[in-house]
C-alpha cells in the first residue's frame, strides 16, 4: 500500500482525555451518548468526501469505518493491562482483524486479543459475517443484530473481565458456540504475502496496534480479507502437516535401512529374505544360535524361514524345498540331471575353493597378519587368539565374502564342469577344547552347491580336516602331530571321523543331492610317512561301506598319502566306485624343484602322464585316479606357503625342523645367492612375455596329463596375493587357456628352451 493513503499521525493517536471521557461513557452503559460520541469522531475522522483533505474513500471504507466507530471501543492507558509473557499465555484458535499496515517484528508476537486496548470488555468473536448487518442511521453507521445481541447479554451479566488473554475466564459454552465461526476470522497483507507470525491465524501486530489506528483504505482491504474463507491458513496447515508426513516417512524408512545394515554387523549384508520376517518367528530357545537367521551374516539365496528339521542329525537350515537340475556348465558336458559318463573318457575339469571353508594361510595371509610372537600359525590358533565371538564375526564374514554366486559364474565362464568344495569337519561338531566356529560353515557349504548348481558345475565333497589332524598341516587346521589314527587318541579320533561321515552321508543321501555331488572325499592328504599303511587302509575300508550303507551313490574319494602310485595296486579292490586322488606338484620336492623351466614342462608332459596311465591301469596301479590338487607356480615363493615363518625351498630358507625336508640352501635352478623370491611374487602385469609362455605352457602340460586319467582340479579358484596358485588372476593375467577345454598346447611338440628367462628370478 502507497504511503500517501495512510491517515496523519494525528489521527492514529487521540488523547488520553477523550480515551478517559469514553471509559467513563462505556462504564455507564449510555448506548445512545456512545454512539454520538462516537460517530462525531468518526465524522471527524474522514467521513466526508469533499476535497478538503484531498482524499477519496470508497463507499466499503467508509461502511468499514464507521462500522467500527459504532463498536464500543474504548481505550485505557496501555499501563493498566498487565501483559503475560508469551509463554504463559494460552494459544488461541481465533483472532479478530489487526492493522494491516503494521508488520510487527517477530520478536513481538502477540496474540489476537493483545489487539484490543487492554482496559476494555471482552467480546466475543463475530458470529456472522457482514451480510448480516442492518442499516442503523443517517449517518452510514452498519451495525450488526449479532453485536446487539451480544451487548444485551452482558449487560444481563455484567461480567468484569480483566484479561483478555485469561481463557479460563470466558464461559464454556460460549466458547462452543462460536468456534468454528471464529476460525473464518483471517488476517490481511501481512499473511498474503506470507510474513504473518505463526502463532496468529489472523496475521501480526506490535504492541503499538489498535483499533483505533485503522485508516479506511486498511479497513477496506481487511474488509475483504474478512470474507474471505479460513482455507489459506488451514490450507498452509494441511501443507505444512503433508510436508512433515512426507518427511517422517522418508526418516523411517532410512532408520529401518540402516537399522538393518546395522544388524548385520561389519557386513553390509544382505538382508532381503528377512523383509517379510519378523525375530519373534524364531522361537526364543533359538534366538541367537546358529538356527536364527537374523544372526547370519548373509542371507542371500538362502531361506531364512527359521526350521529346526534335521537329516542325520544336520540342519537343512537354509535351504528351499526345490532344486533344478536342468543346467549344464557348457555344451561340451552334460546337464546335471543327465548322467556325465565314463569319467575316464570325458574326464572332469575342475577347481577348489582351497582356503574358504578350511583356512590356509598362504591364501588368505590378511588373516594371519600378526606378531609371529603371538604364534597364530593356522585356525586352531586363531580362533584360541579371537576368542568364540570375535572368531565367529570374523570367520562368518571370510565365508560370506571370500566366495560368492560371482564365484561360480566366473568358473563356469571358464570353461570348467566341476568345483571342490573342501571344508572342515567342525562345520558338523566340535569336541573337547576345539576352539572352531561351530556349524557356520555348513550354512555356507550348502548354499555353495546351490549356487554350483545353478551353474551347471558338478561337486566334489572334500573332508579337508578330520578330528585329531590326518596329516600335521596348517590346512588340517591344527599344525603340528598327527593325531589321527595315531598316538593317545588315535582311535578316538578314528571313530569320531567315522562318526562325521555317518552324519555326512545321511544328509547328503538326500534325493537332491544325487545328481550334483559325484566325488565324496573321506580325508584329504592323509601324512603316511607318519602313519600305519594297514590302518589308514583299514579305516577307508571302513567308511566307504558306511557310506554306501548311508546311501551315497557319488565316487568315494581316498588319498595316495603320498606312498607313490605304485604302491596302490592290488589295494582297497572290490568296492565299486573308489577313486585314488593323486596331488602333483614339483615344487614341494628338493629333488624336482631344481629344475628349469623346460624341464618342468617336459616333466609334466611325459614322467606325470606316465604316472597316470600306470596308475589307470589296475595291472600297474590302483585303477580310477583323479588329480584334485595342482598349480602352475614354479617355485614356492608364496607367502606363508610352507607354513607360516618357515621360509622357502627356492631361497634356501625353509626350515621346517626335519633333516629330511628341509631346504637350508637355494634351491632355484642356479642353487646359489642369485636365487630370488622377487619375479615369482610379482604382479603378473609385470611378468615378461616369455615368463608368461613358460606359465601357460606348463599349466596345459599338466592338463593333457591328467587328463589321461579322470580328470583334475585346479588350486585353488582365488588367493589375496599369490597369482600364481589363482585359477582366476591367471585367467586375468593371460597365463591359463581362456576356455578349460580349448588348450594351443597339448605335449604333442617340443617344449622351447626359453632363452632369455632366468632361471633365479
Amino acid at each position: 500500500m502507497a504511503r500517501d493513503d495512510v491517515e496523519p499521525d494525528h489521527h492514529r493517536h487521540r488523547d488520553s482525555e477523550t480515551r478517559r471521557k469514553r471509559h467513563r461513557k462505556r462504564r455507564s452503559r449510555d448506548h445512545g451518548s456512545r454512539e454520538t460520541t462516537t460517530a462525531s469522531e468518526g465524522t471527524s475522522q474522514g467521513t466526508g468526501t469533499g476535497t478538503g483533505t484531498g482524499r477519496r474513500l470508497s463507499m466499503n471504507a467508509l461502511a468499514q469505518l464507521n462500522e467500527y466507530n459504532t463498536r464500543d471501543i474504548v481505550q485505557e492507558p496501555p499501563k493498566e493491562r498487565e501483559r503475560k509473557s508469551k509463554r504463559d499465555r494460552p494459544r488461541r484458535e481465533e483472532y479478530n482483524i489487526i492493522d494491516v499496515e503494521y508488520e510487527s517484528p517477530r520478536r513481538e508476537r502477540r496474540t489476537r486479543d493483545d489487539h484490543r486496548p487492554s482496559g476494555r470488555e471482552y467480546e466475543s468473536p463475530r458470529r456472522e459475517g457482514p451480510q448480516k448487518e442492518e442499516y442503523r442511521g443517517d449517518e452510514g453507521d452498519y451495525e450488526s443484530r449479532e453485536e446487539e445481541e451480544r451487548r444485551r447479554r452482558r449487560r444481563r451479566r455484567k461480567p468484569d473481565y480483566i484479561d483478555v488473554d485469561d481463557d479460563e475466564a470466558r464461559p464454556k459454552e460460549r466458547e462452543r458456540r462460536h468456534h468454528k465461526k471464529d476460525r473464518r476470522v483471517v488476517s490481511g497483507a501481512i499473511v498474503e504475502e506470507g510474513r504473518a507470525i505463526p502463532e496468529l491465524r489472523g496475521g501480526a501486530a506490535s504492541k503499538h496496534s489498535s483499533y483505533d489506528s485503522y485508516d479506511s483504505i486498511a479497513k477496506e482491504k481487511a474488509s475483504a480479507w474478512y470474507h474471505r474463507p479460513i482455507g489459506n491458513k488451514k490450507k498452509k496447515r494441511w501443507i505444512i502437516a503433508g510436508v512433515a508426513l512426507v518427511v517422517l516417512i522418508i526418516i523411517i524408512v532410512v532408520a529401518v535401512v540402516v537399522s538393518k545394515k546395522n544388524e548385520s554387523g561389519d557386513s553390509g549384508a544382505d538382508k532381503s529374505s528377512l523383509d517379510n520376517m519378523s525375530e519373534n518367528d524364531v522361537p526364543p530357545a533359538a534366538r541367537g544360535t546358529y538356527l536364527d537367521p537374523f544372526t547370519w551374516y548373509d542371507t542371500t539365496d538362502l531361506n531364512a524361514t527359521y526350521t529346526n528339521d534335521t537329516v542325520g542329525g544336520l540342519p537343512i537350515m537354509g535351504l528351499f524345498t526345490t532344486w533344478d537340475d536342468s543346467k549344464a556348465a557348457n555344451d561340451k558336458v552334460p546337464a546335471i540331471e543327465k548322467s556325465w559318463g565314463d569319467y575316464a573318457k570325458t574326464p572332469a575339469r575342475g577347481v577348489n575353493l582351497g582356503g574358504w571353508l578350511s583356512l590356509e594361510p598362504f591364501i588368505t595371509p590378511s588373516l594371519f597378519n600378526y606378531d609371529s610372537k603371538l604364534g597364530i600359525i593356522d585356525e586352531w590358533t586363531l580362533c584360541n587368539h579371537l576368542g568364540p565371538k570375535t572368531a565367529a564375526s570374523t570367520l562368518e564374514k571370510h565365508y560370506a565374502t571370500f566366495v560368492t554366486e560371482q564365484t561360480f559364474q566366473e568358473i563356469q565362464a571358464a570353461g570348467l564342469d566341476h568345483v571342490r568344495i573342501p571344508y572342515s569337519y567342525w562345520a558338523v561338531q566340535t569336541y573337547d577344547d576345539d576352539p572352531y566356529v561351530f556349524r557356520t560353515s555348513w550354512r555356507y557349504l550348502l548354499r555353495a552347491i546351490e549356487w554350483a548348481r545353478k551353474y551347471g558345475l558338478r561337486v566334489n565333497l572334500d573332508l579337508h580336516a578330520l578330528p585329531g589332524s590326518q596329516n600335521g598341516w596348517n590346512h588340517s587346521g591344527r599344525q603340528g602331530v598327527v593325531n589321527w589314527l595315531n598316538g593317545t587318541n588315535g582311535d578316538l579320533n578314528s571313530q569320531r571321523s567315522l562318526d562325521v561321515h555317518d552324519r555326512l552321508t545321511k544328509f547328503f543321501a538326500q534325493d537332491r543331492y544325487k545328481n550334483i555331488i559325484k566325488f565324496y572325499g573321506l580325508a584329504n592328504e592323509p601324512r603316511m610317512v607318519e602313519l600305519s599303511a594297514a590302518a589308514v587302509t583299514s579305516w577307508t575300508s571302513q567308511a566307504y561301506n558306511l557310506v554306501r550303507k548311508n546311501g551315497i551313490t557319488a565316487n568315494v574319494v581316498f588319498g595316495d598319502g603320498f606312498m607313490g602310485l605304485a604302491n596302490w595296486q592290488g589295494q582297497l579292490t572290490g568296492m565299486e566306485g573308489l577313486v585314488l586322488d593323486v596331488h602333483q606338484y614339483v615344487i614341494f620336492n628338493n629333488d624336482q624343484i631344481v629344475y628349469t623351466h623346460q624341464k618342468k614342462v617336459q616333466y609334466a608332459c611325459d614322467g606325470w602322464t606316465q604316472q597316470t596311465e600306470q596308475s589307470m591301469d589296475t595291472s600297474t596301479g590302483f585303477g580310477p585316479t583323479m588329480f584334485a590338487e595342482w598349480s602352475q607356480a614354479d617355485t614356492d615363493c608364496a607367502n606363508y606357503l610352507t607354513n607360516v615363518g618357515w621360509g622357502n625351498r627356492w631361497t634356501g630358507t625353509y626350515d621346517s625342523g626335519n633333516a629330511s625336508t628341509e631346504a637350508l640352501t637355494p634351491k632355484c635352478p642356479a642353487q646359489d645367492s642369485s636365487c630370488t623370491c622377487n619375479g615369482a611374487n610379482a604382479d603378473p602385469s609385470t611378468y615378461s612375455d616369455t615368463y608368461k609362455q613358460f606359465l601357460k605352457m606348463f599349466a596345459q602340460a599338466q592338463m593333457v596329463s591328467f587328463e589321461k586319467g579322470w580328470g583334475w582340479w585346479y588350486w585353488t579358484w582365488d588367493t589375496e596375493d599369490a597369482p600364481q596358485w589363482s585359477y582366476k588372476k591367471g585367467l586375468a593375467a593371460g597365463i591359463l587357456p581362456a576356455k578349460a577345454y580349448d588348450k594351443d598346447f597339448n605335449c604333442d611338440s617340443d617344449v622351447p628352451d626359453f632363452a632369455g628367462l632366468s632361471e633365479t628370478f
